[in-house]
C-alpha cells in the first residue's frame, strides 16, 4: 500500500523529479501494480461539547482564507492512540499560508493543552490584534482561561455551531493528513 493516491503521486512526479504524466497513465500503472493509497476514513461529526462556558459566533463562515499572516487562525484537538495509552494533540494553523503556528502535546487532554499551545503562537506572532481564532465548541475553547488569554492579546474569538465539524474542515482535514501520512504509517501497538 502507499500513502499517496494517484492524483498525489502524478504531482510528486512532475514536482520532485520533473516529469509530467498523465494522470489516466499514473492511475492505470499504480493498478498494475498493485498499489493503492491508504483511504482515509469518513470522519463522522461525533464530538458534543460541554454545556456552560462563553460561546461566540461562527466569524469565519467557512471562508478558510486569509490575506495576511496572523489574520486568521484555526484551532483544535485530536487524539492518537500510543501503545496502551491516549496521546493529545492541540495545534493552530494560519489561514494565510496553512502553516502550523504551534502545537502541543499532552497524556491529558485538558485546558492546559489548549493554553500551552496559544503561549508558545503568541511568543512567536507578537502583535495579534484583530486576529480572529476559530475553534470548535470543545470544553477547552469554551473555558474562562482561554477566552481570557485571547482577550487580552486583542485576539477575535470564533466558534463553530455546536456538533458541526464542517465549520472547522481545515483544520479536521489537516489533523486527518497527519494522521494517515504520517502517524498511522507507524506501528505504535507494541508493549
Amino acid at each position: 500500500m502507499s500513502t499517496y493516491g494517484y492524483q498525489q503521486t502524478q504531482l510528486f512526479l512532475l514536482q520532485d523529479h520533473g516529469v509530467w504524466i498523465n494522470h489516466k497513465k499514473v492511475l492505470r500503472l499504480m493498478q498494475e501494480m498493485g498499489l493503492r493509497s491508504r483511504i482515509r476514513r469518513k470522519h463522522r461529526c461525533n464530538y458534543s461539547s460541554s454545556i456552560g462556558g462563553r460561546v461566540a459566533e461562527n466569524m469565519l463562515q467557512r471562508d478558510f482564507t486569509a490575506d495576511a499572516l496572523h489574520q486568521k487562525w484555526v484551532t483544535d484537538v485530536t487524539q492518537y492512540r500510543v501503545a496502551d495509552t491516549w496521546l493529545y494533540v492541540s495545534a493552530i494553523k494560519d489561514l494565510y499560508n496553512n502553516e502550523i503556528v504551534a502545537y502541543h502535546m499532552s497524556l491529558r487532554n485538558d485546558n492546559q493543552l489548549v493554553l500551552q499551545t496559544f503561549t508558545k503562537a503568541f511568543e512567536t506572532a507578537k502583535d495579534v490584534t484583530g486576529l480572529i481564532v476559530h475553534s470548535d465548541q470543545g470544553f477547552q475553547y469554551t473555558s474562562y482561561p482561554y477566552h481570557d488569554m485571547l482577550r487580552k492579546v486583542g485576539a477575535q474569538i470564533s466558534m463553530s455551531r455546536r456538533g458541526n465539524c464542517y465549520e472547522n474542515a481545515s483544520m479536521e482535514s489537516f489533523f486527518s493528513h497527519l494522521k494517515t501520512e504520517g502517524l498511522y504509517l507507524y506501528d505504535t501497538k507494541f508493549g
